[in-house]
């Protein structure tokens, strides 16, 4: 009876030894995790606390105070908790303002943004270029930057895409979940959507251009296979993807496949890895080791020169168990030590590979500071709609009151008005 209460006793302290030891390894890794990412800025690609500042107090920023805001992914006490060294924010709007009221909103979302970051100097700093970012870093400031999402926001406009610019924007998703007049969106590859431009249009072309000259990002997140095949073909600058994850891990639409993931890498950009669950396990449920499978496979296919975070936090409503916040994102770097990756390569999808390809960007903008700006408009049978003036096109006639009883009857007049009224109301 001795002998085998002993033996118990022995395995019951083998087993408690066991434990011990797997604690203290993780207490390693998650040590080594913080000390990395006091070396290197965690850049994530994609957050969406804009937007819910939006939805839930209409912009007015005197309404909330984000040390205590605790009802979103994204406060001050998480993104210091979560060692977040620079963050895209979204200027997004949804696809239902296009041909309405897209820019005026997207502007409106450029401010918020920029209140946001000189409400909190102690917090944040905003910034547009790579040397900026680690600037902000060194002063234990999270970095700043704007990113659009949708070309809608643009109204088709190579002007208001150099505005924006002006305004601090940094790169360009170039669709939501609508086409746009001159791009095809991620939907035109499933059932439920249809090309009308078979990728890019030649006014798309345009923007890619334009975009290469002033040193705007080009993010394919939420792009057709064949528009992220043609921007890749054409663009002289690196592209990104600033919320997506591997195709090949869970093959949704959303993400992206194996052949792009091979022209990413040959093209020196980025894909930004998205934790919504959906585009994680292709299912409502996932977790850290879930999302850790996306950063190994990518770095076995393609390099860990690819790689980057984007976490699409407060704009989707499932996250992993173990990422609730963005307070989680140590438990992430740990989890990728633990499976062995090198500080270098952890470093790498960190902020340095993102940092190279903005770099890459801005050479390329100075590469091209004596091309003019592109200033031929989209044809106007592109974008023409009853809502819409067409000022400055050839031929294009505005009647004045004398001269509409002999242009245009009283019918076709309250058709157009009705026509109008429709889509503003949709």
């Amino acid at each position: 009876m001795l002998s085998r209460a002993l033996a118990h006793v022995c395995r019951l302290m083998g087993v408690m030894s066991f434990v011990v030891a797997q604690i203290t390894a993780q207490d390693q890794y998650m040590t080594r995790a913080l000390n990395l990412m006091s070396e290197t800025p965690l850049i994530d690609g994609h957050n969406d606390l804009p937007w819910q500042l939006r939805e839930r107090f209409n912009n007015q920023l005197n309404k909330v105070d984000l040390n205590t805001l605790n009802t979103t992914h994204t406060n001050i006490p998480k993104i210091k908790a979560g060692k977040l060294g620079a963050q895209f924010w979204s200027a997004f709007v949804p696809c239902d303002t296009q041909y309405k009221d897209a820019v005026r909103q997207t502007l409106e979302q450029i401010d918020v943004i920029h209140r946001m970051c000189q409400k909190y100097p102690e917090t944040f700093r905003f910034t547009t270029s790579s040397q900026e970012i680690r600037a902000a870093f060194s002063d234990k400031r999270t970095a700043c930057l704007i990113g659009v999402e949708g070309g809608h926001s643009l109204d088709s406009s190579l002007g208001t895409l150099r505005a924006m610019y002006l305004l601090g924007v940094r790169y360009l998703t170039l669709t939501h979940s609508c086409n746009t007049p001159w791009a095809d969106n991620w939907l035109v590859d499933t059932e439920s959507g249809h090309s009308e431009h078979n990728g890019l249009s030649p006014f798309g072309k345009q923007v890619i251009k334009e975009m290469n000259r002033l040193g705007m990002l080009i993010d394919l997140s939420h792009m057709s296979v064949e528009v992220m095949n043609q921007v890749l073909n054409m663009s002289a600058a690196p592209v990104i993807f600033s919320h997506s994850s591997a195709y090949g891990i869970c093959p949704h639409k959303r993400n992206v496949p194996d052949n792009i993931l091979l022209k990413v890498r040959d093209k020196g950009g980025i894909v930004m890895i998205n934790f919504y669950n959906d585009y994680v396990t292709c299912s409502p449920t996932a977790n850290v080791s879930n999302v850790a499978d996306h950063f190994d496979y990518i770095k076995k296919l393609a390099g860990p020169s690819i790689i980057g975070f984007g976490g699409d936090y407060d704009g989707v409503n499932r996250v992993p168990t173990g990422l609730e916040d963005v307070s989680k994102m140590p438990v992430l770097v740990a989890e990728l030590l633990a499976r062995g990756w090198k500080d270098e390569e952890v470093k790498a999808a960190l902020g340095e590979n993102l940092l190279r390809v903005l770099k890459k960007t801005e050479e390329v903008r100075d590469s091209l500071a004596l091309a003019p700006p592109d200033d031929v408009p989209i044809p106007l049978e592109k974008v023409q709609n009853t809502c819409r003036t067409s000022y400055g096109y050839p031929d294009s006639s505005h009647p004045d009151s004398s001269s509409w009883g002999s242009s245009l009857s009283w019918l076709t007049v309250l058709m157009s008005l009705f026509a109008c009224l429709q889509l503003r109301e949709h």
